[in-house]
């Protein structure tokens, strides 16, 4: 019998999957690219594959990972696989310029960015750019490296002080700040490739991001800690249908069909989006909250996947509008409805 292999390397994030894809009563087995042992001149098995690969792998000390993974993801596509999330998601995920790069291809408004590949080129390179800026890593993950500088000689005094956290490829960006009236940006969370729901997130904090559980390193924001609220708040009523467009065309265009992306809305109501994660996490204070399960939507689509033949492709659009009817009627659509 065909199942989901799931292609990972973080066993923190990976309970909520855990737990829906076993109430949805889905085969899968997991591939822990940190410790599993391949053959890549062997034949892979037959099944889905779903690629959870993340940019921030190096934080937990898998330093060459994701390159590993990008192997195994061109081994699997070479023989015919199914595979969700292959290796372009992947070539994005890691690099936040080839991310801006194909945003801009398809219309979509990012900040002004450039990049250095060392401090003093981006000490340089900050003497050219108005601040507000701030600074962020090429690959990063959670919104780590993230810092808001006032001016260029703001950044230079970090950069004397020995404060600035090297990125680990090397490649640091310089983007400017977008000023919101609100201390709130906006992730918009895709199943294959249909919105889910939108979820807003308080960065009064900071930039880390991550809506894991398990990147909620103290009780701050866990409801049943110190009671303050959840950062994480799904939007009910998210209807912003030209954007949703852009975003489901760059999927498609860029072979992504699980990811969530994060814009922020600038004072003239103008959004700029500045990243796509391909390994999306979700919250589950705020889906208890809005009656929602995105990762029994994700167990939901992949169990559509391994029932259609192996050489099904995602933008076939006649089988794919078919798997993604049936997940509807199964009350997969979470923005509209929750699940049963």
């Amino acid at each position: 019998m065909n199942k989901v292999y799931v292609i990972h390397e973080n066993d923190d994030w990976m309970p909520p999957f855990r737990e829906a894809f076993q109430s949805e009563g889905l085969p899968f087995e997991e591939w822990h690219m940190a410790r599993v042992s391949l053959d890549l001149e062997d034949t892979p098995p037959e099944g889905v594959f779903y690629s959870r690969m993340s940019a921030s792998a190096h934080t937990r000390g898998h330093r060459s990972i994701p390159e590993y993974t990008a192997g195994v993801l061109c081994w699997l596509e070479h023989h015919g696989r199914r595979v969700v999330n292959g290796s372009r998601a992947l070539d994005l995920e890691l690099s936040k310029l080839r991310q801006y790069q194909a945003l801009k291809a398809s219309a979509i408004r990012v900040p002004h960015t450039r990049a250095a590949r060392d401090v003093e080129e981006l000490r340089a390179l900050s003497l050219s750019v108005p601040g507000p800026f701030i600074t962020k890593h090429n690959r990063g993950g959670k919104g780590l490296g993230v810092q808001l500088f006032q001016d260029a000689a703001a950044l230079s005094g970090c950069l004397d002080e020995g404060r600035l956290e090297a990125p680990v490829d090397g490649i640091f960006l310089l983007q400017e700040y977008i000023r919101s009236e609100v201390p709130f940006i906006t992730r918009c969370e895709f199943i294959g490739g249909e919105f889910v729901y939108a979820v807003r997130v308080n960065t009064a904090d900071g930039f880390e991001l991550c809506p894991a559980d398990a990147c909620q390193i103290d009780d701050t924001y866990c409801p049943a800690g110190s009671g303050e609220p959840n950062r994480f708040e799904i939007v009910g009523d998210f209807d912003d249908l030209l954007l949703l467009k852009q975003y489901g065309s760059f999927l498609r265009d860029n072979d992504i069909e699980v990811a969530g992306i994060e814009f922020i809305t600038d004072s003239h109501g103008r959004q700029w989006t500045y990243d796509v994660n391909t390994n999306t996490n979700y919250n589950r204070a705020a889906e208890v909250s809005a009656g929602a399960s995105a990762p029994r939507t994700l167990a939901r689509f992949l169990g559509m996947l391994i029932q259609l033949p192996t050489a099904y492709h995602w933008r076939a659009s006649e089988e794919r509008q078919q798997v993604l009817a049936r997940c509807v009627l199964r009350g997969q659509r979470l923005h509209s409805g929750g699940i049963p």
